[in-house]
């Protein structure tokens, strides 16, 4: 298998009193990055943030069109985006090992970071639907249109994005992050990736790889 390196197309940050960049989604206009104590909505064109909304808001987030989704510890948030409010929750796969979080094919898919897993989960339940198995730490994780694709984060910071079947867990390709950057949220937006820096305080843009790169 080919591996290549991404090309970092833009940055943004770090920002003031934000310590660690965890979740990261996108909703056609803004790219929300979750930040401990709130998600934040960032104009990709002037990088700066518009807005906040508080909310605890460690490891991923998700938007299935309507809603945000926010790993908190053991439990999902469903989030109105307009006023903040949490709508309901459910239960995450584990208490404290849950990292990406994504919106696909009707289901929220969440990475299990030192469990290197990936679970696709009922919305409305929290129940496991299924579980794939990696060979990497899971950070990010999102669909690409029909691409499940998440990102790694090794002890020794490399990170690297994973295309991978979605039924079986195969990877299918894997593209290494510039050096010295690594990826804890994960969302696509057309040709690009986002993708959160942890503790740089970043958030980075790599383009998306072509097909038979």
């Amino acid at each position: 298998m080919k591996t290549s390196v991404l090309e970092l197309v833009r940055e943004y940050g770090p920002f003031p009193e934000v310590e660690c960049v965890h979740g990261v989604t996108y909703d056609g206009r803004a790219v929300w990055f979750a930040t401990g104590d709130r998600i934040n909505a960032l104009d990709p064109e002037s990088g700066q943030i518009q807005r906040a909304l508080s909310v605890t808001a460690y490891a991923g987030t998700a938007f299935d069109g309507r809603h945000l989704f926010q790993l908190a510890a053991g439990r999902i948030q469903k989030i109105d985006p307009k006023s903040g409010r949490v709508v309901t929750t459910v239960p995450a796969p584990t208490q404290d090992d849950n990292a990406g979080l994504a919106w696909g094919e009707g289901s929220l898919w969440v990475g299990q970071h030192e469990g290197r897993k990936i679970h696709q989960i009922d919305p409305e339940s929290g129940a496991i639907l299924r579980t794939i198995e990696s060979n990497r730490h899971v950070t990010g994780v999102t669909w690409a249109g029909d691409e499940l694709w998440h990102g790694t984060w090794e002890d020794n910071d490399e990170s690297e994005l994973r295309r991978v079947d979605p039924r079986s867990g195969q990877v299918l390709e894997r593209h290494l992050m510039p050096p010295g950057t690594a990826v804890s949220g994960l969302e696509a937006g057309g040709d690009v990736f986002f993708c959160g820096g942890g503790r740089s305080g970043k958030v980075r843009v790599v383009r998306r790889p072509r097909k038979g790169m």
